[in-house]
């Protein structure tokens, strides 16, 4: 199977390049100076007596196809704040999840809680952009970027005041967030490059993790039981998108929460 983490990094790559014709980097630097500073999603996200979930606006994906066709993404993430999520994902790469940074941008101005940008994020620019736009967290895969890629753009975002959700999928991929001094650290169940599901990678992975970081279960989850699975590995915070797209927001994030 071809890589697929590679297909979407490069198409993401080239979108924003796109976007840069008619944006430019100076402009788009102005407008991320003159952003509401970011949320503080490590205070937000932090370790408590129960499980937290960011709560993800997706309307498609690569494995499953289209999923929802969530025609105003800022109602449904004033659905899920209201729900009980700590924080909401909008999904930003356009050609196979549907999504775009003006779904981004309504979903920060329709609640109170930290927007995670994910997206296929390679490239300084797609980092102030997504200040531009917004964003108090940035998804960096961490199988997408090499260590120097890695090291600067998650430097970066910490100079424009987000926080990086560094994201593994092996052993290999952990030890490189640590020697990040990463403090999200999210583990996808979801192998990027042939789209596997293996929900035990978390509570294999994450022990390695220091204890000042957030961990963050990502992927195979379709019910309480998930998350629960999750919660007994030691994840402090789950992120949700499939289960919650295509159910009612509200009753499920109540069962998830309840565990």
């Amino acid at each position: 199977m071809a890589d697929l983490l590679a297909e979407l990094t490069a198409g993401s790559v080239a979108d924003a390049e796109a976007r840069r014709e008619q944006h430019p980097l100076a402009q788009v630097e102005k407008a991320a100076t003159d952003a509401a500073p970011a949320i503080d999603a490590l205070t937000v996200l932090a370790p408590a007596e129960r499980v937290k979930i960011i709560a993800e606006v997706k309307r498609a994906s690569p494995s499953r196809g289209d999923l929802a066709d969530i025609p105003d993404p800022a109602v449904l993430a004033a659905t899920y704040e209201r729900g009980g999520a700590s924080a909401i994902s909008v999904l930003t790469e356009q050609r196979r999840f549907k999504g775009s940074l003006s779904d981004l941008r309504a979903v920060k101005s329709a609640v109170s809680l930290p927007v995670l940008r994910k997206d296929f994020v390679a490239t300084p620019y797609q980092v102030i952009e997504a200040r531009a736009a917004g964003a108090d967290i940035v998804l960096l895969i961490v199988a997408a970027l090499d260590q120097p890629q890695l090291v600067e753009l998650h430097d970066l975002v910490r100079e424009l005041g987000m926080t990086a959700l560094v994201e593994a999928h092996t052993a290999d991929e952990v030890q490189r967030s640590i020697d990040l001094d990463a403090r999200l650290v999210g583990i996808n169940a979801r192998n990027l490059k042939n789209f596997e599901l293996d929900r035990d990678l978390f509570g294999r992975l994450s022990p390695a993790l220091p204890a000042h970081t957030i961990k963050v279960a990502e992927s195979a989850v379709s019910s309480a039981s998930d998350v629960a699975h999750y919660r007994s590995a030691g994840a402090d915070v789950v992120l949700i998108g499939e289960a919650l797209v295509t159910s009612d927001p509200i009753a499920t994030l109540n069962d998830f929460l309840a565990v």
